[in-house]
């Protein structure tokens, strides 16, 4: 059964920098796509980024693309999130996912596999 685990989410100024972890155990995550969320208070969670397992390819959603960066270390079975330029509005408890099944879109919310969650707090 895979066991996803996020870390180092935190309190962070507008402008500045955090790299999420998500820590994969109990199954490699070579062959799940596998996506970052976001659920902000009071608001839907929603996707932000996805490693697609059909072709490979990362995709962003708009609001986050050019300031996140998905990065996967197969090695360590670990995937991260390396936000830059952070707003107020990306407060939220960020999670990872993961699911071994092809989608030809991997910006959804269907995963099987869901991490327990960081929170981020971008505020002065």
């Amino acid at each position: 059964q895979l066991h996803l685990m996020e870390s180092g989410g935190g309190l962070v100024q507008p402008g500045g920098s955090l790299r999420l972890s998500c820590a994969a155990s109990g199954s490699s995550l070579a062959y799940s796509r596998i996506g970052w969320f976001r659920q902000a208070p009071g608001k839907e969670r929603e996707v932000l980024s996805c490693l697609s397992n059909l072709d490979g390819r990362l995709h962003y959603v708009d609001s986050v693309k050019g300031r996140f960066t998905f990065s996967r270390d197969t090695a360590k079975n670990t995937v991260y999130l390396q936000m830059d330029s952070l707003k107020p509005e990306d407060t939220g408890v960020y999670y990872c996912a993961a699911d071994p099944n092809v989608q030809t879109n991997c910006l959804i919310l269907a995963y099987e596999h869901w991490g327990q969650g960081t929170q981020v707090t971008v505020s002065s």
